[in-house]
This record gives structure tokens, sequence and C-alpha cells, in this order.
């Protein structure tokens, strides 16, 4: 008998780069693929097969309207999700406190599963080269007091997390002729 798909949610503001990080998982290397990406309405399922077994990611809208609705119904949502993936765009400094806000009420409804749900928050657009930028030159810094720092003290004890950095740059590899 095959074993259920794992149910995974991705969660976080508008433009942090949802979408773009489950085109990757889905091993998508058409660049035209990410470049004609248009904001998630709503929700989407993107479903696919891995090794490890099946995978169905639940990418949810990030603007307000949107995240809104999803907190309204998210008790439903979390039914048989194994992983929640949160996504914060690092580069989105003026935006900080607004996905700490959103991170905070999603953690409201996790600490009341009986079920211990894994957390990724993926540090977003982490992309290579981002300290030689002035305005970035201290990121690691920022974002360990502004995010880090914050998040760490959300998170209840009892649930397994891991904070990265992420860039979908990695997907995307030259090769010499």
């Amino acid at each position: 008998m095959k074993p259920e798909p794992k149910k995974i949610l991705m969660l976080g503001l508008d433009n942090a780069g949802k979408t773009s990080i489950t085109l990757t998982f889905k091993k998508k290397k058409n660049l035209l693929s990410y470049l004609s990406l248009k904001p998630t309405r709503k929700m989407n399922i993107e479903k696919f097969s891995t090794p490890q077994g099946d995978i169905s990611i639940f990418d949810f809208g990030g603007q307000l309207k949107f995240r809104e609705n999803t907190l309204k119904n998210f008790s439903k949502h979390l039914a048989g999700v194994k992983k929640i993936i949160y996504v914060i765009d690092i580069q989105a400094r003026d935006r900080y406190d607004e996905t700490i806000k959103y991170f905070s009420r999603i953690m409201e409804f996790i600490e009341k599963e009986p079920e211990s749900i894994d957390i990724s928050i993926f540090l977003h657009k982490y992309d290579p080269y981002i300290t030689s930028i002035k305005e970035f030159e201290n990121i690691d810094e920022i974002i360990n007091k502004e995010l880090v720092l914050k998040i760490k003290k959300i998170i209840p004890s009892r649930i397994n997390y891991d904070i990265f950095k992420t860039c979908i740059f990695a997907s995307f590899k030259k090769v010499s002729l």
C-alpha cells in the first residue's frame, strides 16, 4: 500500500519567494518558469514524487487579504501536515515586523495542535554576494537581531525547527563549454 503524500504548508508574506522555492523542490530548471510567476491567489497545491515518496505542497498566497483568509481556516489546513515552511524575504527589511507578526499568529495555531509539526524557516533571497551590496553588508547581524532571535522566542520548546539561509540561484548552474 502506497503511503499518503507528505503534506507541507508553504507560508509567508507576498513576494517572499514561496512559489519559486516550490518550483525548485519540483526541480524546475527552466528559467522562464520563474520569470512568468504571478502572485499566488488563495492557495495552489503542487504534487510531485521523490525517491522518498510523494509530496503535496500547499503554497498559500501572501497578500494581506489571503493571509487573513488562511488564518480563518488554519485549523482545517493543518490536518495531516508533516511540515511547515515559513519563508521570509530578508531583502525586504521594511517588512520584518509584519512577517514576525504573521509567523506569531501561525504559531498560535500550531501550539494548540496535539501532534508536533516540524517547522523550517527559510531566510530567503540570501543571494550570492549579498554582503557586497552596501545596504546588506551587515545582513547577518541584522537578520540575527531582527528575525532569528524573535523567531526563537515565538516557537514553543516542544516544536522541532530549523532556520536556513536560502536562495534559488543554487538551482541554476553555469556549465563551461
